[in-house]
């Protein structure tokens, strides 16, 4: 660790200042007795008071009145501050009383305190063992290739087998006291550890809880960039190592085969042994009960949160009801006021409607066959000129011609459009009526019914043409947008 580092976890750690404290010692064995050592997860404020009120009486008796001068109520107030925080103050559903838990800061300035005591015994044996286990853990559980994975478990097979054999020739070698011990220890720090371990697990959910909720109130996005955000943010810590080896802790607890194994496994190792720690006993069950309240913080929390949310929504859709109330009461102030100048545009004068029986049915296209049998080289023996004589039709003329056709008529037939303006450019102005696309009307294709078209060319001859009957129907939501600007036009002369 670095200088700076060290002097900022002294400033900020509230464990560190827990341990410079004046009356450390009264804290961290009062604090370390009811929450570390009775796994106490949360007691209410009458019962601490009553527990430190004894423990202050004792202690003033011990070492002479006025040792500890203040009231308990006073002392819980002080360790409770945030500035001090070595307790967490709360309120319970459904209560008004306070209630107390102990912060991570404690459980780590008593465990700091705890080894600073001498040991008579220190196993290292038991410790090697386990850096073998979690480096084959590593290792082999990390490696994907076969041949690997079945050396390592033929590995471990011969040297199973090598134990029957020695059992069935009746070698069968047991643990020293020593070693026992060694385990044994290494078992009861471990299984402390992890008590420690729920309640700090339980704090950085309430940490990104507030995270969460001090974004929310001064988020000025949108709301599905904050759900996301919220999604993602949730998902943080049950996704992180530590969410994900807690939960898996938990399944494992909740297995009535592992638990009742567990069980019967240390009740079996408190009996081998006269010196054993009689917590150990059912540790098991302290931890299940830690995780069922980390479990329960976090359900807690979910639904506070969503309340929160709920909140937020309500307060939004108040302040549109507010708004729309404000515009109504405006204009009814305003309305008798004329102001004759006043002009705003709007996008269209009526809503659009396109009725379901408006739509043309499909029709399948008509499929030609192509027979391409029997077709020889030929030569040509026509003037090639009229290839290169071309005219443009311009389709702007025909469209105002299909316009005007429909302002009398929902629908209308090319023939009818003809009837009033004749061809005067030959088959290719047939063709160009035929592709006539307009955002006023919408072309039709008959293919049930024929139509004759006649025109005279140039030349004076009569030509006929047999088309499908082609109908222009009237579209009304471009009719209605357009009606205003003809409107318009109309007033412009």
């Amino acid at each position: 660790m670095q200088f700076d580092e060290i002097v900022a976890v002294r400033r900020t750690s509230a464990a560190w200042r827990l341990l410079r404290a004046d009356n450390a010692p009264l804290v961290l064995s009062f604090l370390g007795r009811v929450f570390v050592d009775d796994n106490v997860r949360e007691i209410s404020e009458s019962g601490l008071i009553s527990l430190l009120d004894d423990e202050l009486y004792s202690l003033n008796k011990r070492l002479g009145d006025g040792t500890y001068p203040r009231t308990p109520k006073g002392y819980l107030d002080e360790w409770s501050a945030p500035d001090t925080g070595w307790l967490r103050k709360y309120y319970v559903v459904e209560s008004d009383e306070p209630h107390y838990d102990a912060t991570p800061a404690v459980e780590r300035a008593v465990a700091w305190i705890r080894s600073l005591a001498d040991r008579e015994f220190i196993g290292t044996e038991s410790r090697l063992n386990t850096v073998f286990d979690l480096l084959r853990q590593i290792v082999y559980g990390a490696n994907a290739d076969p041949e690997v994975r079945l050396a390592e478990l033929r590995r471990r097979r011969a040297e199973i087998d090598a134990e029957i054999e020695a059992v069935e020739r009746g070698e069968v070698s047991v643990l020293d006291a020593s070693r026992r011990r060694d385990r044994y220890q290494q078992f009861g720090e471990v299984s402390r550890a992890l008590l420690s371990d729920f309640r700090e697990v339980e704090a950085n959910f309430r940490t990104l809880d507030r995270q969460m909720r001090e974004r929310i109130a001064t988020w000025r996005g949108t709301k599905g960039e904050l759900l996301d955000e919220i999604v993602g943010s949730r998902t943080t810590i049950t996704d992180s190592d530590q969410g994900r080896s807690f939960q898996a802790f938990y399944n494992l607890l909740l297995s009535a085969d592992r638990l009742d194994e567990l069980d019967r496994l240390v009740r079996e190792a408190q009996s081998i042994d006269t010196v054993t720690d009689a917590r150990l006993t059912n540790i098991h069950h302290d931890w299940l009960d830690a995780g069922t309240r980390a479990q329960t913080t976090v359900r807690r929390l979910s639904e506070q949160l969503r309340r929160f949310l709920d909140d937020q929504a309500w307060l939004e859709n108040r302040r549109v009801m507010d708004l729309l109330r404000s515009i109504e009461a405006t204009a009814y102030t305003v309305r008798d006021q004329r102001v004759d100048d006043f002009a705003h545009e709007i996008d269209s004068p009526s809503p659009g409607v396109h009725l379901p029986m408006e739509r043309p049915l499909f029709r399948p296209t008509a499929s030609l066959e192509v027979d391409s049998d029997g077709i020889e080289d030929g030569e040509s023996d026509g003037d090639s000129d009229a290839l290169f004589e071309q005219i443009h039709i311009d389709p702007a003329p025909l469209i105002d011609g299909v316009r005007r056709a429909l302002r009398r008529t929902t629908q209308v037939t090319l023939a009818d459009v003809l009837a009033t303006s004749p061809l005067t450019q030959g088959l290719a102005e047939l063709i160009t009526y035929l592709s006539l696309t307009d955002d006023s009307f919408t072309k039709i294709f008959d293919d049930t019914s024929t139509e004759s078209i006649t025109w005279t060319d140039d030349e004076g001859a009569s030509r006929t043409a047999r088309v499908p009957r082609v109908i222009y129907t009237h579209n009304r939501s471009s009719s209605a947008a357009s009606g205003s600007s003809s409107d318009v036009e109309m007033e412009t002369p």
